[in-house]
């Protein structure tokens, strides 16, 4: 039988499913050669250094979070399920959440830099449309929402037995009143439907 040849894509698929299943600190060289089934020798081959595999891991972590989020979203509510999706992520993959929240952020000076950092290019465009607001009006509440989802995401991922989903989302929604200036109330004439009206 053939030896496996072993890739550097390999090498940062296992390390990125350790530190997804364990943390980023159970990154090790012996950890990732159990988890191909190999020696360590190849995976000295391709890591130089583990600050640089780490890097490469959360990269990836960086890719799998876009595209989670992406498929949790629902563009007819884009403001208030982009916070829910990272709740959700929060819990579904602490530990990917965890080395999200941590990473380094290189070339942030201010908030704004933040937000170009973080946001997709376009998110607030669709909120201004929704909620019926300037682009910067939605670009600035969209970056307060980021702080506080993301700061909700924290507590929620590192704390234990955990807040239980529907407290937070209680939280994220007295937050979005406090921040869009509007409640959320049922249509007395529709059955289930919901409106956006100005809170008194």
């Amino acid at each position: 039988m053939p030896k496996q040849r072993i890739t550097k894509e390999m090498v940062v698929d296992a390390a990125f499913e350790i530190a997804r299943s364990s943390g980023m600190e159970q990154v090790l060289v012996k950890n990732i050669a159990d988890r191909i089934g190999c020696s360590v020798q190849p995976i000295y081959s391709y890591c130089k250094n583990m600050e640089g595999l780490r890097r490469d891991v959360t990269d990836q972590v960086g890719c799998f979070i876009q595209e989670y989020i992406a498929a949790h979203i629902d563009k007819k509510d884009l403001f208030r399920s982009m916070g829910h999706a990272y709740i959700q992520l929060a819990k579904e993959e602490p530990n990917l959440f965890r080395i999200f929240i941590l990473r380094q952020r290189d070339r942030i000076a201010s908030l704004g830099d933040l937000y170009q950092s973080e946001a997709g290019a376009h998110v607030a465009d669709f909120i201004a449309e929704q909620l019926q607001i300037s682009v910067p009006q939605a670009r600035e509440l969209h970056l307060h929402m980021l702080i506080y989802t993301i700061g909700l995401g924290t507590i929620f991922a590192v704390t234990a037995p955990g807040i239980s989903t529907d407290e937070i989302f209680a939280q994220q929604e007295k937050a979005y009143e406090a921040f869009t200036g509007y409640r959320v109330v049922s249509e007395t004439h529709s059955k289930n439907e919901k409106t956006l009206v100005a809170k008194l």
